[in-house]
């Protein structure tokens, strides 16, 4: 389960462009709105780069579709889950679940078995990951639907990650990362052109800065840990991927003037020691 240092500084850095893109959704007053920008950024880049790529392998496909079909459906459950749910809440609470799930799914799908010390250090991010979200949850006592539905984007989380490490294992990596940036955005962008049209072109035209940016690194970050997943584990890198809900907590705190009380200092020392546990697995 130990990661490569090279493979640990490019999931670093993904984890903390994610982080970065997501503290732009978070701050941009239409995050459906923003969230499309970073999904129609994937269409526009990727639409330029598969012509110095080849194209994927015939294994590959049925997980690229696969792929794109799970990241549709993962941003319509995760808007819902914002409806009813905190982003302080929902978000901690899905990323958190999402490494335990991962490996069950890479035990399953993949044959990765993580052992006893890799799964310890797993949990471990787990559980410091969703802490974040626990001062939250009493706001939502009694209400299950905030939890259920934060628990179902983790399950999505889980689906394409699991779906993708597999597929950018059968043919040309590269393929792989640039067809699904361009294919991946299509369904939801068209929903959002189709329903949203105005308010859609309203927006990029007031905030196309920030949305370039959160596009371009949204991208990059998930193109980042696909690169990662072709050599490492997928809960290993999972696991350390989801230390960008660290970053966004401290992105927060020195940029945004929030609050990094003594939750979340215990929070960010599981998530770190968890992530010292898994390299010395």
């Amino acid at each position: 389960m130990q990661l490569d240092p090279f493979l640990i500084a490019i999931v670093l850095v993904a984890a903390l462009t994610h982080a970065s893109w997501n503290a732009l959704v978070k701050f941009s007053g239409d995050r459906l709105l923003m969230a499309t920008c970073v999904q129609g950024m994937g269409v526009v880049l990727g639409s330029i780069l598969v012509w110095f790529v080849p194209l994927p392998s015939s294994e590959a496909w049925p997980f690229i579709f696969a792929s794109v079909i799970i990241h549709t459906t993962y941003h319509l459950t995760l808007i819902n889950a914002y409806r009813v749910g905190d982003l302080s809440f929902v978000y901690p609470l899905a990323r958190g679940a999402a490494p335990l799930m991962i490996a069950v799914g890479a035990a399953v799908w993949a044959s990765e078995f993580p052992n006893g010390v890799a799964m310890f250090g797993i949990g471990l991010v787990s559980i410091g990951i969703m802490s974040m979200g626990f001062e939250k949850a009493l706001r939502h006592k009694g209400n299950i639907l905030p939890f259920a539905l934060a628990v179902l984007v983790g399950l999505h989380i889980a689906a394409y990650s699991v779906v993708d490490g597999i597929g950018i294992r059968k043919g040309d990596a590269f393929a792989y990362i640039v067809w699904l940036h361009a294919l991946e955005g299509f369904p939801f962008f068209l929903w959002v052109i189709a329903f949203r049209r105005w308010d859609f072109v309203n927006f990029v035209a007031e905030k196309w800065k920030p949305a370039v940016t959160a596009g371009v690194l949204g991208k990059v970050a998930y193109g980042l840990v696909l690169y990662a997943f072709v050599e490492g584990a997928l809960a290993s890198v999972t696991a350390l991927r989801e230390t960008s809900v660290l970053f966004a907590a401290v992105i927060g705190a020195v940029f945004l003037g929030e609050k990094f009380g003594w939750q979340r200092w215990l929070a960010a020392a599981l998530i770190v020691t968890g992530v010292i546990v898994i390299q010395l697995s």
